[in-house]
């Protein structure tokens, strides 16, 4: 899950976590003791993330244009640009080693300060930093959030209709075309996680989802309340799985089918955004210095 990117925080609290890894594997440093790969310590995408992006040419719009860059690109031209393109990768995979090892140094700096702490309170150090996350027991999924709809039209409404049915955290998203979106699924509420950061957009308890379903292979749809959440996804079958799993230990309700249609709308729409769906659980703050764990 750390290595994965699904616990946001700190490249410091990272680095954190990946000496309490090394101690629990190796006990005290030792310059003889094995050293696993950086890639099995630390995510990989937050080295990845530090690098320059690419340099993006403008599009040629006349017909033409785009016919003399492709015979020059079979030429001369076509064999500079390929060596250009040679060495910046050369000069982005230095970049990306130069990274690597100061991340490196780092952890190792900080796994010589952990002296002394054994195996299991190391895991357990470890595992008490990670569920400083809300989100931690979550089963996270990446999804593309389509759209937002209140449940009775189907489609229909106006755009102020379709404001007054969706929480401030979501509306700047409606609209905007679809929107990559982590989908966490947990014992006691579903939630809605921009990827990287902490603190969810939504979260909604198992009370008020009224029913869930695959519109075609590849779109889930959520019915919370009053509106329906539109999400494109490959693990639609999988979402819906864990969804009937924890609707069904829950107790609260009757779990649902994933194919149960809509209940029957309200009788006048909310003149006010829903509040409360969920308690909110406090930012996630907490980055403990290195050696903190000591006795």
């Amino acid at each position: 899950m750390v290595l994965r990117g699904y616990v946001p925080t700190s490249e410091e609290t990272l680095q954190t976590l990946a000496a309490l890894r090394l101690q629990s594997l190796n006990s005290d440093f030792s310059t003889h003791a094995p050293f696993p790969r950086l890639e099995e310590l630390f995510p990989p995408h937050v080295l990845h993330a530090r690098l320059p992006p690419p340099r993006r040419q403008p599009p040629t719009k006349c017909r033409g244009a785009r016919l003399r860059a492709g015979l020059l690109a079979g030429g001369l031209w076509g064999q500079a640009l390929a060596k250009q393109r040679a060495e910046r990768d050369q000069r982005l995979r230095g970049r990306l080693r130069e990274e690597g090892a100061s991340t490196m140094a780092a952890i190792v700096e900080k796994w010589k300060l952990l002296q002394g702490m054994g195996r299991p309170e190391a895991m357990a150090a470890y595992v008490a930093l990670v569920r400083e996350w809300p989100g931690f027991g979550s089963t996270l999924f990446d999804v593309d959030l389509r759209t937002v709809r209140p449940r009775w039209g189907r489609g229909g409404g106006q755009p102020w209709q379709r404001a007054a049915l969706t929480p401030l955290s979501l509306q700047s998203l409606v609209g905007a075309g679809p929107q990559r979106l982590w989908l966490g699924i947990g014992a006691k509420a579903v939630s809605l996680y921009k990827p990287g950061e902490p603190e969810p957009l939504d979260s909604f308890c198992y009370g008020r989802i009224s029913s869930f379903g695959a519109s075609d292979s590849s779109t889930f749809r959520l019915s919370v309340e009053d509106r329906d959440l539109l999400f494109e996804t490959s693990q639609v079958d999988e979402i819906a799985q864990l969804l009937n799993t924890y609707l069904a230990s829950t107790g609260a309700r009757r779990p649902l089918r994933p194919q149960e249609p809509a209940t029957s709308p309200p009788a006048s729409a909310p003149t006010a955004l829903p509040q409360g769906l969920c308690p909110t659980a406090g930012p996630w703050q907490h980055q403990p210095p290195v050696g903190s764990f000591h006795s």
